[in-house]
């Protein structure tokens, strides 16, 4: 039987600002998402019925796999079924968006497998049920976004390399967004200006992560990887960036200028990480020859 093995990439916030809040309590964002080379993986294979096949600590059918797989069947009335494999290896919890990228890649899996034959802006709509960062990941390239993170705009990120490091807690984003201590007021900015600093490499820049402060008061180990990246930063003339927070945590990130300096500053850690590159094009699209 075919089997289809197709990566879930994860990503990075280079920024997040919290620019205001909606009357239902969603929070309004400004953000840019960067994909990269770190990823969880599934396979899939057509079967008389929905299985998800994981080491997840959690029951299959509470998934984003299996939700969105459901979802895809109650949107087009597909009675097929499959058997998914996920090999996980993005924390979570961490702010990688690996679940979101699982339901994205399982979309796009399934609308292939079963010939459904949704739109990628079709299948954006579906994501955006399922959470906010799912559409990024349907769409699959690095993206300026606003609202809840729906309004997603293609840009192009100079090429990056990451050191990354994953403090051993779960950060829950309910906690973080519900947090009274969190800004909700920060100044919108036009893409351009983000841009801008990341390819003038400017050394006091305007965009942060609203998240920070929040979880570093909440999550200790969040707060000691931060400030091992940022003894790193204040004595490495060849670091521009400080370093941040991405989503809300708890991964943490510093851009490097290279894999071989990421490398080197992930030796001298005492948190567990990876190291990874920036990516333009998510490698599911082109698997499934969605380009």
């Amino acid at each position: 039987m075919t089997v289809l093995r197709l990566p879930a990439p994860a990503k990075l916030n280079r920024f997040l600002h919290i620019t205001g809040r909606r009357a239902d309590g969603y929070h309004l964002l400004q953000t840019a998402f960067q994909i990269i080379d770190q990823m969880d993986w599934l396979s899939f294979e057509a079967h008389d019925s929905l299985e998800l096949i994981s080491d997840l600590p959690f029951p299959a059918q509470d998934n984003l796999i299996i939700r969105a797989a459901r979802l895809l069947q109650t949107t087009t009335g597909c009675t097929k079924g499959a058997k998914i494999t996920l090999e996980k290896n993005l924390p979570m919890g961490g702010g990688l968006g690996g679940g979101s990228s699982d339901a994205a890649t399982t979309l796009l899996a399934l609308n292939h497998l079963w010939q459904t034959k949704l739109t990628i802006d079709e299948l954006a709509q579906l994501g955006l049920k399922l959470g906010a960062d799912v559409p990024v990941f349907v769409r699959g390239q690095n993206a300026w976004a606003e609202g809840v993170g729906e309004i997603l705009q293609p840009i192009t990120l100079p090429e990056s390399h990451f050191v990354v490091l994953t403090p051993n807690c779960f950060v829950s984003t309910a906690e973080i967004f519900n947090n009274a201590d969190l800004p909700r007021d920060t100044k919108k900015i036009e893409p351009s200006d983000f841009l801008a600093e990341i390819q003038k490499q400017y050394l006091n820049k305007r965009t942060h992560n609203d998240c920070a402060a929040v979880v570093r008061k909440l999550y200790p180990e969040v707060d000691e990887a931060l400030l091992f990246l940022e003894n790193i930063q204040q004595h490495s003339p060849e670091l521009f960036e400080a370093p941040q927070l991405t989503g809300t945590g708890a991964c943490v990130f510093l851009v490097t200028p290279t894999r071989a300096f990421a490398d080197k500053i992930l030796k001298q850690s005492p948190f567990n990480g990876f190291v990874c590159s920036g990516i333009g094009q998510s490698p599911v699209h082109s698997a499934l020859n969605l380009l």
